[in-house]
């Protein structure tokens, strides 16, 4: 996604911008151990005789396997890390969702009798934003495997975790090299090659002018320029030339928002997209504009949808916000049965419930799966078998359907619309349906990758002859 220096500071950058409006830490503690139960038990008596997630056949179970057959497997137990950056100290909470929903969905598993019979032991790491490195080598010593973890500095312990060949699931990887590393996998890719520009296929179909009339928002915030610059090809790839109206605000704010509404409004743009994050100084933007008289269509990225923005709209400024996704909306729970299960899961833990703790949880789902696919063979060659067959993944029904065994996301989107203080599906119109194309799909530049890829699409950065491949049966 970047050039190579620029590269792994922006990835950084980029995710406290998309991680902080979706948000005492521990390192290494066990987290979840032997059979474990529900905080407040709510759930324990479901969870034991749960049958599935959402559409997906449930992958715990009791069983007979055994054997101490690799790095933290033993007859009666499977050790696994994850985590997030939840005690960064500027930003407090980064993330947290994501462990709050892998400290969960362990318990729920193991109330089920784990995996096969072998209980899920948690080892709950903090990455802290800069620890990264630390909490990788740490893994490095004892865990089977990483599941569902979520370090915004994920590149500065890539090699690390290559060295030591240690797979992941992970819930989501920021820089380039993590994103095409050996022996990881996602249940939402987002690859350096390849980019989902759904909410640009909806946005064509929904709004007049689109092609012509549209304009991107910039700051001085270089994780939302490399954002945008990234809109902006695929945007020039199917015939959308933004006006480039010259609006670019300092990201930490300004005296005044006035003249760049002015600025929209004299440059004629009807249709607005920000690769940025809700902040005060966007905030900023927008109410300039209401008061410019200017109604232009808000499009924006997923760390939109977020209660931060629907407490500001009380004055219904927000109410043109427009917000691609490739995950089913909380507001859709009473359509999606995975969606209401993960919010009553992570919920009886009196954990975070947001986007992230839905991705995180599907990563765990697809991590057990393929475990259990694996039965008394729990080695780490066997899970990468299993888990390079995967070629169509929905978490249950948590998001659109996805290619984690290639690394390609998903070719589908929806829309929400921000009504008031109130979120709704409105492309395609049936609230829990998904928009899909052959073209949602483009191919990126590969100037802007960040980093060599060989011929199975892989990062050669820190790749050496002894990584565990898939092998074919």
């Amino acid at each position: 996604m970047k050039v190579e220096k620029i590269g792994r500071l922006a990835a950084g950058a980029l995710a406290v911008t998309l991680l902080a409006s979706c948000a005492s830490s521990r390192s290494g503690t066990d987290a979840t151990s032997g059979g474990g139960g529900t905080r407040d038990g709510g759930t324990a008596g479901a969870a034991a005789t749960a049958t599935s997630f959402g559409t997906l056949p449930s992958p715990c179970g009791k069983g007979d396997a055994k054997g101490s057959t690799d790095q933290g497997v033993t007859d009666k137990e499977i050790r696994i890390g994850f985590g997030d950056d939840r005690g960064f100290t500027s930003a407090p909470g980064l993330s947290k969702e994501m462990g709050d929903a892998v400290s969960a969905m362990i318990d729920w598993c193991n109330q089920q009798g784990g995996i096969n019979g072998r209980t899920i032991k948690g080892d709950q790491y903090d990455a802290a934003y800069t620890q990264s490195v630390k909490v990788v080598q740490q893994a490095c010593k004892q865990d089977f495997m990483l599941v569902g973890q979520g370090f915004a500095m994920d590149d500065a312990a890539e090699q690390y975790r290559v060295g030591c060949k240690l797979p992941t699931v992970a819930g989501y990887t920021v820089g380039p090299n993590a994103a095409m590393g050996p022996m990881k996998y996602e249940a939402v890719p987002y690859p350096v090659d390849l980019y989902n520009i759904g909410a640009l296929r909806i946005a064509e179909k929904e709004f007049p002018n689109f092609k012509d009339k549209t304009d991107l928002l910039h700051t001085t915030s270089p994780a939302v320029e490399i954002g945008n610059a990234k809109v902006a090809a695929a945007m020039n790839q199917i015939g959308v030339k933004p006006l480039d109206c010259g609006v670019k605000t300092n990201n930490a704010g300004e005296s005044s928002y006035t003249p760049f509404a002015l600025k929209i409004k004299k440059c004629g743009a009807k249709n607005l997209w920000t690769s940025g994050s809700p902040t005060p100084a966007a905030f900023g933007l927008l109410e300039a504009n209401d008061r410019a008289g200017l109604k232009p269509t808000y499009l924006f990225e997923a760390t939109w949808y977020s209660s931060l923005v629907s407490q500001w709209n009380k004055s219904g400024i927000g109410d043109a916000i427009n917000i691609g996704m490739i995950f089913q909306p909380f507001e859709n729970a009473a359509k999606v049965p995975a969606v209401k299960q993960y919010m009553d899961i992570v919920g009886a833990h009196k954990g975070k419930i947001a986007l992230l703790g839905m991705q995180a949880t599907s990563a765990f789902l697809l991590w057990a799966q393929s475990a259990k696919a694996c039965g008394s063979d729990l080695t780490r060659q066997c899970m990468v078998n299993e888990l390079a067959k995967v070629h169509e993944w929905t978490g249950g029904g948590l998001h659109a359907p996805t290619d984690p065994g290639a690394n390609k996301p998903a070719s589908c989107a929806l829309m929400v619309r921000l009504h008031g203080g109130t979120y709704e599906q409105v492309f395609p119109k049936n609230a829990g349906e998904f928009e899909c194309g052959g073209d949602f799909v483009i191919k990126t530049d590969p100037k802007t990758w960040g980093t060599t890829l060989n011929g199975d699409r892989t990062s050669t950065k820190f790749l050496t002859g002894d990584v565990i491949r898939p092998q074919s049966s």
